[in-house]
């Protein structure tokens, strides 16, 4: 299993030391709770377990939760770990796994070895430690958490595991809809899309499946650079919403073939199943923006056919004398790629506060067991601070 130890290089270290600081200058909402939670140290004693993308960001978060007295181990996700954040952390002391180059066996065993440190708190995305420590048989031990994402809120909801602790699944928050999901992702996903492939979003169309938070991001930030966008979305009144947005909006018989670049940002497996692949356009451009690399069907895309790494988080997938071309291997797109930034730095200084104040919340005591929103106070108090930082009142 791939690992990356306190031996790791010094200079990479570095690297990622100088990058976080740049993260840090930029994150004041997460300068102040630091200098809070350095005197309140509501997290002494605690072990808090992450599961998250170990990015410059993420690393400015764990080092609030340690200010607050936390210990923290834990891993990234799977593909979008970077490297010398990772080594910056450990050289700090944090007790983190992984690589970027982990396969998924390694990132499992990343998990493992985590779940083994019996965390008493969770940070998680995907619900894969939530539904680990159930697994384990230290359930009980668990404080509580916060979960990010869809995915995992749909997990946690849907999977028939009861977690006997509370989970404030951050994703169910307004803030998080607004801020990160729909424009935080919205932008990154369309820049993601920009940077890897060189290709022109004006005058192209795109087909951006789901139209949950993160997919009106995705389109909307698409139209306002001129792109033409059709959405599938099988709810018919939030398909209403894409079509009052000015979309096109059709099934995925009606759309697939329209076609120039298809993304995926549902949240589920199979958005885009084995029996749509047929109908893409030769050469139509596939991206998925949610969590988990499930919405593409890569398996069956591959299967039969001729691939090419053509380059860095561009492959091209021939059969039959036609060609797609998928982007980061399936994953999060927009930190799966060569180079990737991302949500916007100050999107994640709001979302990470949110996760912080709510974690705050958890370990206060007296919430019921089980999946739960974000407490209205915390959403309104972290709201204002944000709008406060924004010098929106200029």
């Amino acid at each position: 299993m791939h690992d990356l130890t306190s031996d790791a290089p010094a200079d990479l270290a570095a690297e990622g030391a100088a990058r976080i600081a740049w993260i840090r200058s930029r994150m004041p909402l997460l300068a102040s709770l630091r200098d809070e939670l350095a005197v309140t140290r509501p997290f002494a004693g605690r072990t808090i377990g992450v599961s998250l993308h170990l990015e410059p960001k993420t690393a400015v978060l764990v080092e609030t939760l340690a200010a607050g007295g936390a210990g923290v181990v834990g891993t990234g996700n799977h593909g979008s770990t970077q490297d010398d954040v990772v080594a910056a952390l450990r050289a700090s002391g944090v007790d983190l796994f992984g690589r970027r180059d982990d396969t998924l066996d390694d990132h499992r065993a990343n998990l493992e070895r985590t779940l083994a440190a019996r965390p008493d708190m969770l940070l998680d995305n995907g619900a894969d430690l939530a539904l680990g420590a159930v697994e384990h048989g230290f359930a009980h031990e668990v404080v509580g958490g916060t979960e990010e994402t869809t995915s995992g809120g749909f997990r946690l909801r849907e999977d028939g595991v009861a977690v006997p602790f509370p989970v404030i699944v951050i994703n169910d928050s307004r803030i998080k809809a607004i801020g990160e999901n729909r424009h935080a992702v919205g932008q990154s996903a369309v820049e993601s899309l920009m940077r890897i492939t060189n290709l022109q979003v004006p005058g192209s169309r795109f087909v951006v499946i789901g139209y949950g938070w993160c997919g009106r991001g995705v389109a909307q930030y698409l139209a306002a650079l001129g792109g033409k966008v059709g959405v599938v979305e099988r709810d018919p009144v939030t398909a209403l919403e894409a079509a009052f947005d000015g979309h096109r909006v059709g099934s995925l018989d009606e759309l697939v073939p329209w076609a120039e670049v298809v993304v995926t940002a549902t949240g589920r497996p199979d958005a885009l199943p084995a029996a749509a692949l047929p109908l893409l356009a030769d050469g139509a451009v596939l991206a998925n923006i949610g969590h988990f690399p499930w919405e593409i069907d890569v398996d069956a895309l591959r299967e039969g056919a001729r691939t090419t790494q053509v380059a860095p988080g561009i492959e091209r997938v021939e059969r039959d004398g036609r060609r797609a071309i998928l982007l980061t291997e399936g994953r999060m797109v927009n930190l799966a790629g060569p180079n990737p930034k991302g949500n916007s730095i100050q999107s994640m200084d709001l979302g990470f506060l949110l996760q912080a104040r709510s974690l705050e919340r958890v370990v206060a005591g007296g919430l019921a067991a089980g999946p739960q929103g974000v407490p209205r106070e915390i959403e309104r108090g972290v709201a204002a601070a944000m709008l406060a930082a924004m010098g929106a009142a200029r």
